[in-house]
C-alpha cells in the first residue's frame, strides 16, 4: 500500500492539537512523513519557534521541514520534488487476482453511485464484471477512469492506481466504504483493517415551522445519499413536534450537516442539545445501547452504566494553563500528562467524559485562552460510571423531552437549575403547579408556580365572617378539582431555555 503523508504546519499558529493527533496516527501506521511549514510569507510568521515546537512535540528534525507558501508560491517546486523523492512507489501485483479497496463514493443524479477505489492487486477493465465482497452484489463496469483532477475516463486501472468505477448502481446503500472489489470467478480475500464509522453524537433536528417537515425529510434524504456516515430517523417531541433523530461522527460533522441543511435546502431548523451513546448492562447480562434518556430502564434493572471516555489533547499558551486545568476539572476530567512544547506553549492531556466535551468545551476553551487554545480528542472506550436519569415532573407528570442523563454527583445542581428556570418560563394557571426534579422515585428539587388568585370575597362587606369562609372553602375545592384534571401548557421557549441551562457549570 501507499504509505505516506504530507504534514502541514502553520508558521503563525504553530503546532495545534489536530496536528499532533494526525501526526501520531501517521506514525502509528508507519507512514512516510513529508513535513512542511506553510504561510512563511506572513508578516507575523514565527518559523524558528514553530520548528522548535515540531522538533519537541513530533521528533522531526528542523532540517527535514520544507518552508513553503501556497499564496506566494514559495517553495512549492521543492515540495513537489520532495514528494516524488521521499514517497515510496506503490506496491502491488498487476497480474494477480483483482483486489481493490473502496475508500469513498458519491451519488450522481444521472450516473448513479460513483465508487472511488484504490487498486491493490490485479487489473480492472471497462466492460468487466466485478463483485463487491461485503454485499455479494455483481455489477458490470460501464466506465472507469482516473482523477486529473477531474474525472478522466480510461480503459484500465491496475495495481497502485486510484480511480473511479461507474456500474449503474442505483443507491449508495449498496456501496460500503472499506469494501473490497474482486471478480465473480476468482475473488481475492477481503482487505482487513477497516472499521465502519461509529456515530458518537446524536441530536434532534426539527423544522421551526411544522409545515416544513416534508422539506426537511427530503433534504435529509439527499444529504444521506452522499454521506454514508450520517443517519437519521423520525421522532416526535412534546415541545417541538415532528422531527428527526440524527447521528453524527462528532461535533464538526454535526455543524457541517446543520449548515448544509440551512444553506442548501433553505430550511430553518431548531436543534436540540447534542448527547452521546451510553451502554447499560441489565440484570439479565444483556448489553443495551442508549441513544436517548427515555430509553434508560428503571434503576433496579441496571447492573452497570457505562459512558464514553475520550482522551483530549489541549494545546494552550502557558499563561492560561491554570484556567484550562480548572475548566477540565469542573467537567470531571482526569489529568493524564502535561508537556511543554516551547517556553510559551504547553500541551495538556485529560481523560474526559464525551458528554462533557461535546456540549460547549470548545467554546469555553476559546474563552479561557482568548482564542489561542486548540483541542482534539479520540475515543478510548466505554467505562463504568455512576450515572442516573434525571426526570422533570410538571404537575406530577414526567416530561420526557426534558429528561437527561448525568452524573449522580451533578444531578442535584442540574435539577435545581432546571426547575428554577422552568418556574420563570411557565405561565401561571388557575391552579398551583408543582415542578419537580427526580432521580428514580426520589425528588431532589422542587419549585411551585403559584395559582392565579381571584378575590371571591370582594362582593362581601360587613356581616358575618362565616359567609367569607364558605366562599374561600368553595374556591379551594374548585382549585383542587381543577388541579386533578387540568393540563399545564409548557411553551416551547421553556424547553429551549432548559437546553441552555443544561450546560452551565
Amino acid at each position: 500500500m501507499l504509505r505516506s503523508a504530507l504534514l502541514l504546519v502553520d508558521a503563525f499558529q504553530g503546532v495545534e492539537a489536530q496536528t499532533v493527533a494526525n501526526a501520531l496516527a501517521a506514525f502509528e501506521h508507519d507512514l512516510a512523513i513529508v513535513p512542511a511549514l506553510n504561510k512563511i510569507d506572513l508578516k507575523h510568521a514565527r518559523p524558528d519557534e514553530v520548528l522548535e515546537e515540531i522538533e519537541h512535540s513530533l521528533g522531526i528534525q528542523p532540517g527535514d521541514v520544507l518552508r513553503v507558501s501556497g499564496k506566494a508560491g514559495l517553495g512549492v517546486g521543492e515540495l513537489l520534488e520532495a514528494l516524488i523523492i521521499r514517497i515510496p512507489p506503490p506496491q502491488g501485483d498487476p497480474d494477480a487476482d483483482l483486489q481493490a479497496m473502496v475508500f469513498d463514493s458519491h451519488y450522481d443524479e444521472f450516473r448513479g453511485a460513483i465508487t472511488y477505489v484504490r487498486v491493490m492487486n490485479g487489473r480492472v477493465r471497462k466492460g468487466q464484471r466485478i463483485k463487491f465482497l461485503q454485499t455479494g452484489l455483481t455489477h458490470e463496469v460501464l466506465e472507469l477512469g482516473q482523477f486529473a483532477p477531474r474525472r478522466q475516463p480510461c480503459d484500465e486501472l491496475q495495481a497502485g492506481q486510484v480511480g473511479y468505477l461507474i456500474c449503474n448502481i442505483k443507491s449508495l446503500k449498496q456501496v460500503h466504504i472499506g469494501d473490497t472489489v474482486g471478480t465473480p470467478e476468482h475473488s481475492a480475500p477481503a482487505l482487513a483493517g477497516y472499521h465502519p464509522p461509529q456515530r458518537m453524537v446524536y441530536c434532534g433536528l426539527y423544522p421551526s415551522d411544522g409545515q416544513d417537515f416534508g422539506e426537511l425529510r427530503d433534504a435529509l434524504d439527499k444529504l444521506a445519499m452522499n454521506d454514508p456516515s450520517f443517519e437519521f430517523q423520525p421522532e416526535t417531541s412534546d415541545a417541538l413536534g415532528f422531527g428527526f433523530r440524527c447521528g453524527f461522527l462528532g461535533l464538526l460533522h454535526m455543524e457541517i450537516v446543520q449548515q448544509r441543511l440551512e444553506q442548501e435546502s433553505d430550511v430553518d431548523l431548531v436543534q436540540t442539545a447534542p448527547n452521546v451513546t451510553y451502554q447499560i448492562i441489565n440484570r439479565q447480562g444483556e448489553l443495551l445501547e442508549i441513544h436517548r434518556p427515555q430509553e434508560v430502564p428503571n434503576s433496579g434493572e441496571i447492573e452497570e452504566f457505562r459512558q464514553p471516555i475520550v482522551r483530549v489533547n489541549l494545546i494552550v499558551p502557558c499563561d492560561f494553563i491554570g484556567a484550562v486545568m480548572k475548566l477540565c476539572q469542573d467537567r470531571r476530567g482526569v489529568p493524564h500528562a502535561t508537556e511543554y512544547l516551547s517556553p510559551t506553549r504547553a500541551m495538556l492531556r485529560y481523560d474526559l467524559p464525551l458528554a462533557e466535551v461535546i456540549y460547549d468545551l470548545h467554546d469555553k476553551l476559546k474563552s479561557a485562552t482568548r482564542g489561542y487554545g486548540t483541542m482534539n480528542y479520540e475515543l478510548l472506550g466505554y467505562f463504568p460510571a455512576d450515572l442516573v436519569r434525571l426526570d422533570i415532573l410538571v404537575n406530577g407528570n414526567r416530561v420526557e423531552a426534558l429528561s437527561v442523563i448525568c452524573d449522580r454527583a451533578d444531578a442535584d445542581r442540574r435539577g435545581r437549575a432546571v426547575v428554577k428556570k422552568l418556574k420563570s418560563e411557565i405561565d401561571r394557571h388557575m391552579f398551583e403547579i408543582a415542578i419537580q426534579a427526580a432521580v428514580g422515585s426520589r425528588v431532589i428539587a422542587r419549585e411551585t408556580v403559584p395559582a392565579m388568585r381571584k378575590n371571591v370575597t370582594a362582593k362581601c362587606y360587613g356581616g358575618d365572617i362565616t359567609r367569607k369562609r364558605k366562599l374561600w372553602a368553595k374556591q379551594r375545592e374548585g382549585k383542587k378539582r381543577m388541579k386533578s384534571i387540568g393540563q399545564v401548557d409548557i411553551p416551547q421557549k421553556a424547553f429551549m431555555a432548559v437546553l441552555e441551562t443544561g450546560g452551565d457549570k
